[in-house]
């Protein structure tokens, strides 16, 4: 008796340790947030996440975004829906249409290849590896469900670190509408954080901002960093982000989303080595922009980095080079890249502010050595997919730019029919565009090349990929 006893008591302590090791193994492989009290949600959709092979789902707070949608050349606010969670390993993700039947669904970056599986209002997937998404239902763009699926945060600072300060659970707000962040300080959000108030980073130096948490929508340029140096802002969403003057700058993993008008994304004004990796954008205006001198920052801009990255423009432009600067002193904008980037809208009726690569040679600018490549462009509502042009417009510009050369394109694929024609065009004889390359760029599947057997030895290449090569613009190669 005593032996079967002593036997029980084993098979209940293994039990236990079988119990809490497994409860473990998965309370760190899937972290979901509580929205904080007053947080402003969204009911369109019912998300919810679990550990591939568990059957106890976890649910997600769906919070509300406003999107900007234009119609008649009059901007509309929509209401949109975000959720988030941080995840290793492999995850099944329920999203329930509560407003009613799928007939259709779509998962967007398309490139990612996420097929949903589709049941009366509810569709259900698998995400093997952190993905930032967008989930339509029925074709609506701009009641939709952004989901934005993390890599699960390492290392969170603890909260009695003096060099730490901590926007633990809840909703924070600053008096002055900001708050300005010291030198060598880390600021961690919280997933269950929400700030209504900028950040600011301005004339510092060594400062992170890390988490899960948000800048809430109804705030304006919700991070902005200004004559800075080795910053690192991960993780968080916001509005806008913004980048002045500043030296070593990572942006990572960062999420822009806004509604209001010039609602830019992640500019950078007159900064140098910067780098935008992982980051999602939907934005009323620009997504990414870089300018030489703008808004009290002088200077031009060299080794400016966006990689692994989608980009949505509600309003103007994905990618935008080049408008602003010195036009007394010409500054000049270098060494520039965009790799790895997928870019699902444009919608833009003025035909000066199109092109999802758009690089526009302003006030005496000289752009040089830029380069493009496995760029992803998905079926937009209207643009042109690149505009490359020096011009003077007198709105923005007190000068034509200096020149533009020295611009690669690499695996570049446009799938649509939403583009306008696209343009390459110099200003004059002494303000031209040079030297640009094409490698594998391909419009809905056909490859574009001038040895192309189906283009009339007549023609420019460009025509076949309905690209205006105009005038002043020298060395145009396509292969």
């Amino acid at each position: 008796m005593k032996q079967l006893r002593a036997d029980l008591i084993l098979l209940l302590l293994l039990c236990c340790i079988t119990f809490t090791g497994t409860a473990q193994r998965n309370g760190s492989d899937l972290k979901v947030y509580e929205a904080p009290k007053g947080a402003l949600l969204n009911t369109d959709f019912t998300v919810k996440v679990r550990q591939k092979g568990e059957k106890e789902w976890r649910y997600l707070p769906s919070h509300l975004i406003k999107v900007d949608e234009v119609r008649n050349a009059k901007h509309q606010v929509e209401d949109a829906s975000m959720a988030y969670f941080d995840f290793k390993g492999t995850v099944e993700v329920s999203v329930t249409h509560n407003r009613g039947a799928i007939n259709t669904a779509r998962i967007r970056p398309l490139s990612y290849g996420i097929k949903p599986v589709v049941a009366g209002n509810t569709m259900t997937f698998v995400l093997d590896q952190p993905r930032n998404l967008s989930l339509e239902i029925n074709d609506d763009i701009f009641h939709n469900l952004l989901l934005f699926a993390n890599p699960m945060l390492e290392n969170i600072p603890a909260k009695n670190d003096p060099n730490v300060i901590y926007f633990g659970t809840g909703i924070h707000e600053f008096k002055g509408g900001n708050f300005k962040i010291p030198s060598n300080k880390t600021v961690y959000i919280a997933g269950d954080a929400i700030l209504r108030g900028q950040l600011l980073i301005d004339s510092v130096e060594n400062v992170k901002v890390i988490g899960r948490g948000m800048v809430e929508h109804t705030v304006k340029m919700g991070i902005h960093i200004s004559r800075s140096k080795n910053i690192l802002v991960e993780g968080v969403f916001t509005t806008q982000c913004a980048t002045g003057g500043s030296d070593q700058v990572t942006i990572r993993n960062v999420k822009s989303v806004s509604y209001y008008g010039w609602g830019d994304g992640l500019n950078v004004f007159a900064s140098n080595n910067v780098l935008f990796d992982g980051v999602f954008c939907r934005n009323s205006d620009d997504c990414t922009t870089v300018y030489a001198t703008r808004k009290g920052f002088e200077g031009g801009c060299k080794n400016i980095t966006m990689q692994n990255s989608t980009l949505w423009a509600d309003v103007a432009h994905p990618i935008f080079i080049g408008i602003h600067g010195n036009a007394d002193k010409s500054d000049i904008i270098e060494d520039v890249y965009y790799r790895n980037i997928d870019i699902l809208d444009q919608k833009e009726m003025q035909l000066d502010y199109q092109g999802c690569m758009a690089i526009n040679a302003g006030d005496n600018n000289l752009i040089r050595n830029i380069h493009f490549e496995d760029i992803r462009v998905e079926d937009f509502r209207q643009g042109q997919l690149l505009n490359l042009r020096i011009f003077f417009n007198e709105k923005y510009c007190k000068a034509p730019g200096r020149g533009i050369e020295n611009i690669f394109f690499k695996n570049i694929s446009y799938n649509g029919s939403g583009g306008e024609l696209s343009m390459i065009s110099g200003y004059d004889k002494d303000r031209k565009i040079k030297n640009i390359f094409f490698e594998n760029l391909r419009i809905n599947g056909k490859l574009i090349s001038d040895s192309m057997p189906e283009k009339p030895k007549w023609y420019k290449t460009g025509d076949m990929a309905r690209i205006f090569i105009g005038e002043h613009v020298e060395n145009v190669v396509f292969k």
